[in-house]
This record gives C-alpha cells, structure tokens and sequence, in this order.
C-alpha cells in the first residue's frame, strides 16, 4: 500500500514537472518567436499560462478526476496543434519538419511524456481496481452477490 502512494507521488510529480516543461518551451518561443504571429502567438501564451497553472494544481495534493481531465486535454490540444500545423495549416500558418529546432522535438517529448505518465498515474492510482472483500468474521459472498444461507 505505501509503495502505490509513493508511485503515485513520483508519477504525480513527473507529470507536473513534463508539463511544466512543455509549458515553458511555448512560453520562449512565444517571446523569441511567436509573439507577433495573429491568433498563432496569443495561443502560444496561452498554452503556456494553462501548463504552469496545472502543474502547480498538481502539486497541491491528490487532484479530482476533471483536473487530470484538464491536464490530457492541453497536451493533448498542443500535440493536435502541432499536427495541424505542420499538415493542413492552423489560421493560416504553417510549418515544415521539427522547426523550430529543438524546441518543437523538445515539445513534442514532454507533451507526450505527459499523457503516458498520466496514464501510468490513473492505472496505478491508490484504491483504484481492488476487490472489496469483506471483514473478518462476516460471511462470504457468493458469485451471485447474495450472502451464503
């Protein structure tokens, strides 16, 4: 039992730490390079600010169901972008390869990191997938869930 706490702690933490990371690879290229992009920049921005904000949520204690939603949901949507904008073009913008070099191959480790070890997390999580059996001294069940007569 305590082993499953603390690998839920480590996996915990390496996922905040991969999307903080993720967050702070599109917080420089906003400033270095995207900031003056239409639409491509304030989004930019804004993936970053939304990876700090969940990071830090993450590290506060065990969070709710709908925050490792949130999580999934903006790496998943950085990953999406990425896709688009190197295929059908995202406002009009597009780009070709892994430029810019090696922020996006950079990116595109941490935000997968992200959602496999938030996987991991919600696989191993504590409590989660365990039979309930019942205390000592009361009877046992039967398979079809009645009490034994």
């Amino acid at each position: 039992m305590r082993t499953r706490r603390l690998l839920s702690l480590v996996l915990r933490s390496a996922t905040a730490a991969t999307l903080a990371a993720a967050g702070y690879i599109h917080a420089v290229l906003y400033v270095d390079e995207y900031r003056f992009v239409h639409v491509i920049g304030p989004l930019f921005l804004l993936q970053a600010s939304a990876s700090f904000a969940l990071a830090a949520l993450l590290l506060v204690g065990t969070p709710p169901l709908l925050l490792r939603v949130a999580v999934a949901g903006v790496a998943a949507g950085a990953l999406a972008g990425f896709a688009a904008s190197r295929t059908v073009g995202v406002f009009g913008f597009t780009e070709h390869g892994l430029r810019p070099a090696p922020q996006a191959a950079l990116s595109l480790v941490a935000e997968t990191g992200t959602l496999v070890l938030l996987a991991l997390w919600q696989i191993t999580a504590p409590g989660r997938g365990r039979a309930i059996t019942p205390p000592r001294g009361a009877p046992a069940w039967n398979r079809a869930g009645t009490p034994p007569r």
